[in-house]
């Protein structure tokens, strides 16, 4: 039982994707989501989301899908096309590390 436990574990560990972005490079790069999602990834319009406190692979996932175009918003497109894979890491890891 104790060598099935540990297998599912060390599955669990490879399957799920780590983030080591660069908390400062994020918040540097996170200048142009301030205008919709505050200056500290709280919104002061409903209709935009929160990004404080998000986990980063949430973020990291919804910013890879709006640039894919597997989710669909005329602003959030543009902005995600002209991010690259180290600056969604960067940006997911800035707005995790807020409360």
């Amino acid at each position: 039982m104790k060598k099935l436990t540990l297998a599912v574990a060390a599955t669990v560990m490879m399957a799920s994707p780590v983030f080591a972005g660069d908390i400062a490079a994020g918040k540097a790069k996170s200048a142009m989501c301030a205008a919709c999602h505050g200056a500290a990834g709280i919104s002061a319009v409903p209709m935009y989301p929160n990004l404080a406190g998000q986990k980063a692979a949430y973020t990291a996932k919804q910013l890879k899908d709006f640039k894919a175009g597997n989710r669909k918003d005329p602003v959030m497109a543009p902005m995600a096309m002209a991010l690259t894979d180290e600056d969604v890491a960067n940006i997911a890891a800035y707005y995790e590390s807020l409360k």
